[in-house]
């Protein structure tokens, strides 16, 4: 038989899992609770027995968002320059495959439970500056681990807008995270 705390967190894995799928499919305003908890096969009340409004839902979507982009981070293998490479094309990624969920990431924290997105965001942070710290001086770290984070995160945004497909900058979102790679590993920019 299923506990009572089974059945709720089966229920909110679902409702979280509807929420990110409406979210993927047509952005913020495609999410309502009363969709969420169509979706996911519960009452239209469920979703409520789970988050203040929909507002924490999409908070811990985003926080899931963060989450996961750890694990795939701390999954990279092979050289750092190699573990660099995958732990921003996972960014990157995440921004071409779920863009609503991408921009939800990085708005700003909101919900029930702000400080989970920034415990997910700085749990992300800190892989990806373990990896950054095997290329850079101590010194150096937070200052070129930002520089790559917060570069590709707008590089992304360009993508997502719409800037490379206009043939402007004739260069594509790979391109420019592979330079900013190279940059970093060789050491270009160390002073």
């Amino acid at each position: 038989m299923v506990s009572r705390a089974e059945s709720a967190a089966s229920t909110r894995r679902a409702l979280l899992d509807s929420a990110a799928e409406l979210l993927d499919e047509g952005g913020p305003d495609a999410v309502t609770l009363r969709d969420v908890a169509a979706r996911a096969g519960v009452s239209r009340g469920a979703p409520y027995g789970h988050f203040a409004d929909k507002e924490s839902l999409l908070a811990a979507v985003a926080a899931e968002g963060w989450e996961r982009l750890s694990d795939e981070i701390a999954a990279q293998h092979g050289t750092p320059s190699d573990r660099l490479r995958g732990a921003l094309a996972a960014l990157v990624t995440i921004g071409r495959r779920h863009p609503h969920r991408y921009r939800q990431m990085f708005g700003p924290p909101a919900g029930e439970e702000p400080g989970r997105i920034i415990r997910a965001s700085c749990r992300t942070q800190e892989e990806f500056l373990a990896i950054v710290s095997e290329l850079v001086d101590e010194r150096d770290l937070h200052r070129y681990g930002g520089l790559l984070f917060t570069g590709v995160s707008g590089i992304v945004a360009a993508e997502l807008s719409g800037y490379f497909a206009t043939g402007i900058w004739h260069t594509s979102a790979d391109e420019l995270v592979d330079t900013l790679v190279t940059i970093i590993a060789d050491g270009r920019l160390h002073t």
